[in-house]
């Protein structure tokens, strides 16, 4: 099995960009500094990898509760990561282009600051600390060396998928719809789109109801090369707030929040794009918190089988841009700067995105 559709080079790199300008409502709620995905690559670690052979590269592994762990003494290794730092159950792992912070006993991987949530707790054993292989596979590996992907550059259409319409307003509160900030939302990012020269394929254009498998039919009629963008906006508890950004679980993860079932193990359509998947979501989840800067939380990019997700048969991100339950989110939603960093976030997004996986890899050598 390997890491990922081919190996990948590179991800992390400072990028320069706007956040909107501070809105007045309430003071501002400070978040950990973003260090932006700019899709312009650091080549890290341009090697093959392939863990059926992990007794004969250097591969140090375990097995907790049935399933692959990694050593994260391999990983530093693997990744050219010069450093790594413990500090009880705290762990950091550096080089010049990332910062990579995990907990032993925790689900969280912090790339550049950037919130990634894994399938399985980090452990400990012995002296070592283990990373399950699903997620180096499925996450950190398409992170760090998006290059390879398969064909994944080879893209000029978008396809946007405003969530709910018509008889489904979806999420709503005194100042509005989720459907109708979606429709917005997506007409905004459109423009933007086709003045950086890509085909737009809208899902829907007005106030219309179409059923989720409706969507993925309309989707799948676009036979080129595209990505897929489902946008919504949040409910929840009444501090619940943020953004998050969803990809499609693999097989062998859960759908996010529940546990295992045996469905799970079952390939979906959308599953022939993982590593694009998670490469995709990175660059967008981490423009768009670069952009929105301390307007906004990071609730982190997690992975679901959301129907869209799994039905769709292009590399496709589902985006949840604030809680339209919370009160003062809520105002964001609603703002037109905030909007527009929004969608300018995803379009500095899409563009990096295809150049960095549309990147010539480097020929393979042996780590």
């Amino acid at each position: 099995m390997q890491l990922s559709d081919r190996s990948i080079s590179g991800i992390f790199h400072a990028l320069k960009g706007i956040s909107i300008m501070p809105l007045r409502e309430k003071p501002r709620l400070s978040t950990p500094t973003i260090a932006v995905l700019s899709l312009l690559l650091a080549f890290l670690a341009p090697v093959s990898l392939c863990l059926a052979e992990t007794s004969n590269n250097g591969w140090k592994m375990i097995k907790v509760g049935g399933r692959d762990y990694v050593s994260i003494q391999s990983v530093k290794s693997f990744y050219n990561f010069t450093k790594l730092t413990r500090t009880g159950n705290s762990v950091v792992l550096e080089n010049k282009k990332v910062e990579m912070k995990l907990k032993v006993g925790g689900n969280e991987c912090l790339m550049n600051n950037v919130k990634f949530v894994f399938s399985n707790s980090v452990v400990a054993s012995g002296n070592g600390i283990y990373i399950s292989r699903m997620d180096l596979a499925k996450l950190i590996d398409p992170v760090l060396r998006p290059n390879f992907i398969n064909n994944a550059g080879d893209f000029r259409t978008v396809i946007i998928d405003a969530g709910h319409g018509g008889k489904d307003p979806g999420a709503t509160n005194p100042i509005g719809t989720e459907a109708n900030y979606n429709i917005k939302m997506a007409l905004r990012l459109k423009k933007l789109l086709v003045a950086k020269g890509f085909k737009v394929k809208m899902i829907r254009e007005s106030d219309r109801f179409y059923s989720l498998q409706e969507r993925v039919n309309i989707a799948n009629t676009v036979k080129v090369n595209a990505i897929f963008v489902s946008l919504h906006h949040n409910s929840g508890g009444r501090s619940a707030r943020g953004i998050e950004t969803f990809t499609l679980s693999p097989p062998g993860v859960s759908h996010y929040g529940s546990a295992l079932k045996a469905s799970d193990a079952h390939k979906r359509a959308g599953n022939q794009h993982d590593s694009a998947n998670i490469a995709l979501a990175t660059a967008l989840h981490g423009s768009v918190l670069r952009r929105l800067g301390n307007n906004t939380l990071d609730r982190g990019i997690k992975r679901a089988r959301f129907s869209v997700l799994s039905g769709v048969r292009h590399p496709a991100v589902l985006f949840e841009g604030g809680f339209m339950s919370h009160s003062y989110e809520a105002k964001l939603i609603g703002n037109e700067s905030y909007q527009a960093a929004v969608a300018a976030g995803m379009v500095d997004a899409i563009v990096r995105y295809r150049f960095a996986v549309g990147r010539a890899p480097v020929s393979a050598t042996k780590p």
